[in-house]
């Protein structure tokens, strides 16, 4: 009976224990998922809302010249970017979004969607709306979104070390203020200014090309000696004539 009664306690206590466990388990997941959950497994051929958020994410491995297109659909263009975005880190490079991949995603983001290495403030030192520029407020803050994925995988193709954005998203009047062209991207929310820092401008507008800008200006263009301005507008713009661009 005795023996009887100290199993039965024991089994309770396991069972306790392995349920704590899985609370513990589970509120971490939670955290890292933080800002937002892959529930299935994504290959060649599927679509939806979660295919665009991955994209998002690997918008900066789309290959020299290239821009991947943030559309809801794998195709191969997506395949291809999420096994650079694997190899950049180590990961089996089979172009299929599984847990390793969607596991290395939460590590980089932070609770808001930004890049661990770059913010929504960063991003905009006009104002805290977004609003006021050539598009919506909600269409700037996207297009930011992005500008700050495809330079966070800039930064690690360039070793990790800090690069400083000058400018991004301004209203028109931010823009008029700082004599800003009428038809600049900064109004978009998607034109961003680098200084030199860790790395020399020539250098950040080289390695831009392989990070899905469209457009790239620096050293040698008219009033960009002084900072690298990367964009992603829709065709294919790259002036930087004192870097060999």
């Amino acid at each position: 009976m005795l023996r009887g009664t100290v199993r039965l306690i024991l089994s309770v206590v396991m069972i306790a224990a392995a349920a704590l466990v899985g609370t513990v388990t589970t509120a971490g997941t939670a955290h890292a998922d933080e800002c937002y959950t892959w529930n299935r497994t994504l290959s060649q051929g599927m679509s939806g809302s979660d295919v665009a958020e991955l994209q998002v994410r690997v918008s900066g491995y789309p290959g020299y010249g290239s821009v991947l297109a943030i559309d809801g659909s794998y195709g191969p263009a997506t395949a291809a970017a999420v096994k650079r975005f694997q190899a950049a880190y180590g990961l089996s490079a089979d172009g299929v979004a599984g847990p390793q991949t969607f596991s290395k995603i939460y590590a980089l983001q932070d609770a808001d969607c930004t890049p661990a290495h770059f913010s929504y403030a960063e991003l905009n030192q006009c104002n805290s709306t977004w609003s006021g520029g050539a598009v919506s407020a909600a269409t700037a803050k996207r297009n930011a979104l992005i500008s700050m994925w495809k330079l966070e995988a800039m930064r690690h193709a360039l070793g990790d070390a800090p690069i400083r954005v000058t400018s991004g998203f301004r209203s028109y009047s931010c823009n008029s203020a700082v004599g800003g062209a009428s038809n600049s991207r900064h109004l978009y929310g998607d034109g961003v200014d680098l200084g030199a820092g860790s790395h020399t401008l020539c250098r950040m507008a080289q390695q831009a090309r392989y990070h899905g800008f469209n457009g790239i200006l620096g050293p040698g263009y008219p009033g960009h000696n002084d900072h690298t301005h990367v964009d992603h507008r829709s065709s294919r713009y790259w002036s930087a004539p004192s870097c060999g661009i």
